[in-house]
């Protein structure tokens, strides 16, 4: 802002009393610069592309060792219960329409669009998330209370983020480029129009970072090591020769007609008649160490770091025993699969709920983080309610039921329909 322009609003709002906040507005602009590091004009991505490596990154997300690591996290979320309820703070009495609402919510999600179901829309969100850290959904207002809006799946690599989007709600904050797009034909999207799930977001850069770019070495490595073990394993030279030392080539080939015609493949003891003994040359020891099986399971040791999962779950059990088992699963709910979950919820929430429909009173939730163990979970309520910790209603709350009025009868709660 010049000092033109600034002089000009202190005087709008010493004079005209309704544009005061409009010049607050005004004054209260950011200072600071968002993502140096893309902006600097000495930081480049070489060909322009912020994600050099898509074309790489999901033919990885093929192998067995990434598919794994993937569907553990993918398939435990995606198999979870939800609901949509109304958001903590805001109480069901005073809402209007609070069942219509919540059954166009359910109803919205569960059919997100004529192709998609919720899981499938959300399997290939998570995919994008764990691949690129670049999850991305299009949500269109519809302005139907019985279906208030639509989504679609996008591919997260074509989306471009505008590292100097402001936060109107008129600037597009995404763009879509696809392969072959020209100059100004790109897709603009506004903020309440793409929800972008971003995993490890950072302050120098408006991309995400999935765990398979974390592990892209590694599996890369790991790839090079499988194929060397597989072609030295599956190799039928035989791993030794021998020798005659003063053989001609004459009696040579005799020997090795005579080898091949009355010895090989028929189980004869062979009997050789020399003047010197044939000497046997061993080329290899051809043990596991030959493989590199030890430096293999190093690597799938740190894929599953990358992804934030035990290596129990990627196939490495030498470890595991009966009392460690367990503590490993629940260190891979909470450590991969919940933090994922949550964050995925939250973008529900925020961004379809609040910025494309406008009903910031609801909120989604998935049922499974807070209830993971059932049976410990329900000893604890019954402790919390025998001690008056927690009420019935409070307890059904939590479970996704209604509440009991006085008279012994089950309201309509924001949880129910969940």
């Amino acid at each position: 802002m010049t000092v033109a322009e600034r002089m000009r609003a202190v005087w709008r709002v010493a004079t005209g009393g309704d544009v005061a906040v409009e010049a607050g507005a005004e004054l209260a602009k950011r200072r600071t610069l968002a993502l140096p590091s893309i902006l600097s004009p000495y930081a480049g991505f070489g060909n322009g592309m912020p994600k050099p490596t898509q074309a790489n990154l999901r033919r990885f997300a093929e192998t067995p060792l990434v598919r794994r690591a993937i569907n553990v996290i993918k398939d435990r979320i995606v198999a979870m219960d939800w609901q949509v309820r109304v958001r903590r703070g805001c109480a069901p009495g005073d809402l209007n329409d609070v069942r219509d609402r919540l059954s166009a919510l359910r109803r919205m999600l569960e059919e997100p669009n004529a192709t998609d179901s919720f899981r499938t829309l959300m399997e290939q969100v998570i995919e994008d998330a764990l691949t690129g850290g670049y999850g991305a959904i299009e949500m269109e207002a519809t302005g139907d209370p019985e279906k208030p809006a639509l989504l679609w799946p996008v591919d997260g690599a074509t989306i471009r983020v505008n590292a100097k989007w402001d936060g109107s709600a008129e600037v597009a904050r995404y763009e879509q480029v696809t392969a072959g797009t020209m100059p100004g034909q790109a897709v603009p999207l506004r903020d309440d129009q793409l929800m972008y799930v971003r995993m490890n977001p950072r302050s120098f850069t408006p991309f995400g970072l999935g765990p398979l770019e974390v592990a892209f070495e590694t599996v890369n490595q790991f790839l090079s090591a499988h194929r060397f073990a597989g072609k030295l394993a599956a190799n039928s030279v035989v791993q030794y020769a021998l020798w005659l030392n003063e053989a001609t080539p004459s009696q040579q080939e005799r020997l090795i007609r005579w080898w091949q015609d009355e010895i090989e493949g028929t189980g004869r003891v062979p009997l050789l008649s020399t003047e010197q003994k044939p000497e046997v040359l061993r080329f290899a020891q051809g043990t596991d160490a030959d493989l590199r099986l030890e430096w293999q399971q190093f690597l799938m040791r740190m894929v599953a770091n990358a992804f934030g999962l035990p290596p129990m779950l990627l196939g490495l059990e030498g470890d595991v025993n009966r009392a460690t088992a367990a503590e490993l699963s629940d260190e891979a709910f909470r450590g991969a699969i919940e933090p994922l979950a949550k964050l995925i919820a939250e973008h529900i929430t925020r961004d379809l709920f609040a910025k494309c429909i406008g009903w910031r009173e609801y909120e989604f939730v998935f049922n499974d983080l807070s209830a993971r163990d059932e049976e410990t979970e329900l000893a604890i309520q019954v402790q919390l309610l025998a001690a008056g910790v927690y009420t019935v209603n409070e307890v059904r709350a939590m479970r996704g039921l209604g509440p009991i009025d006085a008279l012994g009868g089950v309201q309509l709660a924001a949880g129910e329909l969940g």
